[in-house]
């Protein structure tokens, strides 16, 4: 699991930031969307240095997203709602100076849920893979992982929804030659948009030392 990114998503303290990327993590998330429990209202007095920066968008106006990405520096753009192929196409263009990487995110409960990646392939860098439910995303719960058994396309993607800190021993176990990183949110908080630091910390080292035993 030493290979895989792990990103935190839903940050939002300047503290609370510092404190989970000394962790060591890849990728930290702000979300963006302003119906999340989690949106970031006003700019973090911190933010990462070490870890890349990735912003959460909904169905945004491309020049919110464009200019989001540029006042907070991102890295990583993630796009968690019904963006076409065509938009994201038009946002690469539009952002290529500052941002890298392109994730688009896809609400999973069956293998026919999986279809709907192929007109993305070849246009995004990663997929991610999360729950659906009701909410965008910060639903703590999780879909049936074998359903990606059936994923065969070739971008790789991050496994999203609800994993949690007694998951370290599933997500050990989790194989898929696509698979680039695990996504860790609303199961390590303890209220929206505050990170516990302890249980972050056990569940990394737990998957790193299992990955060495």
């Amino acid at each position: 699991m030493n290979s895989r990114l792990i990103k935190v998503c839903g940050m939002r303290e300047a503290d609370n930031i510092r404190q989970v990327e000394a962790l060591g993590i890849d990728w930290l998330g702000f979300i963006f969307w302003p119906k999340s429990s989690r949106f970031v209202h006003e700019r973090p007095t911190y933010l990462p240095a070490s870890a890349k920066r990735v912003g959460v968008f909904v169905d945004a106006d491309i020049e919110v997203v464009r200019e989001t990405a540029a006042e907070y520096c991102l890295d990583i753009i993630q796009l968690h709602g019904k963006e076409s192929p065509a938009y994201i196409k038009h946002l690469r263009s539009l952002c290529s100076d500052h941002v890298a990487v392109i994730i688009k995110a896809f609400n999973i409960a069956t293998p026919e849920d999986l279809e709907q990646t192929g007109s993305y392939e070849g246009i995004t860098d990663y997929f991610l893979f999360d729950t659906k439910a009701k909410m965008v995303g910060g639903n703590g719960t999780q879909f049936d992982w074998t359903v990606l058994n059936d994923y065969q396309g070739n971008t790789p993607f991050i496994l999203s929804g609800g994993i949690g800190p007694d998951d370290a021993e599933k997500v050990k176990a989790f194989h898929h030659p696509m698979l680039a990183g695990i996504d860790l949110n609303s199961r390590f908080e303890t209220v929206p948009a505050h990170k516990d630091v302890n249980l972050l910390r056990t569940f990394i080292e737990t998957i790193k030392n299992e990955n060495n035993e």
